[in-house]
């Protein structure tokens, strides 16, 4: 089954942990066939948020939601359940000063 780690932190709080760290546990979850994708985002800041409401585009900076934490990164992996996609979380350098969201991927039905 596919789960998506969603990296979250205080982007200050982020830069604590050695690059080194970082790639270290990628290159080994890639190793371990259970990484499908992984990337870090840039600061908040340069973020964009769009809506389409009646046909019509709204463009915003940054995120929607005030909060302490960010989205930093995220991990697609590939485990036999939920208990391991945990485990295989637990292990992203940043869960130390933040935190990893793990949620199942929907599969949609073919019609």
């Amino acid at each position: 089954m596919k789960y998506l780690c969603l990296v979250y932190g205080v982007e200050g709080l982020l830069g604590a942990i050695p690059d080194s760290d970082c790639l270290d546990y990628d290159e080994r979850i890639r190793k371990s066939g259970h990484c499908l994708a992984s990337e870090a985002l840039q600061p908040v800041h340069t973020a964009t948020t769009i809506r389409v409401r009646e046909g019509k585009i709204s463009i915003t900076d940054g995120p929607f939601a005030e909060t302490k934490e960010q989205l930093a990164g995220f991990y697609l992996i590939e485990a036999r359940h939920l208990d391991e996609a945990i485990q295989l979380a637990a292990q992203i350098p940043p869960a130390q000063v933040g935190s990893i969201e793990v949620r199942p991927i929907h599969q949609f039905e073919k019609r």
